[in-house]
């Protein structure tokens, strides 16, 4: 995802990307250093707690990777990449800010 943004980052100022392929950009590098924090505490985190934040850190990946795709083939290809691909990748990532915080306020 990482890499996946500063590609799209210099895909946009280079090629025409345009503000849409900048925001799928930032998206994917925002989600990308969470993500690592996310891993970071599931190696120290119990059994369960790591189940919990490897399962909710999964669905952010998806979430994120979906959206993204969708507003970069928007700016890019002047497309979609499916019907309500952004809303669906948009409401994933949501949902799994959500399933974070909560796996981290549960006591181990």
């Amino acid at each position: 995802m990482g890499a996946g943004g500063v590609v799209l980052a210099a895909a946009s100022a280079h090629a025409g990307g345009g503000d849409l392929g900048k925001t799928a950009s930032e998206f994917l590098l925002w989600h990308a250093a969470a993500l690592l924090g996310v891993a970071a505490a599931a190696r120290t985190s119990s059994s369960r707690r790591a189940r919990n934040l490897l399962g909710a850190g999964s669905a952010l990946a998806l979430g994120a990777i979906l959206f993204s795709a969708d507003v970069a083939a928007r700016g890019f290809l002047a497309t979609k990449l499916f019907a309500f691909a952004a809303p669906l990748g948009g409401s994933l990532t949501i949902l799994s800010w959500v399933a974070l915080a909560v796996a981290f306020v549960i006591p181990e």
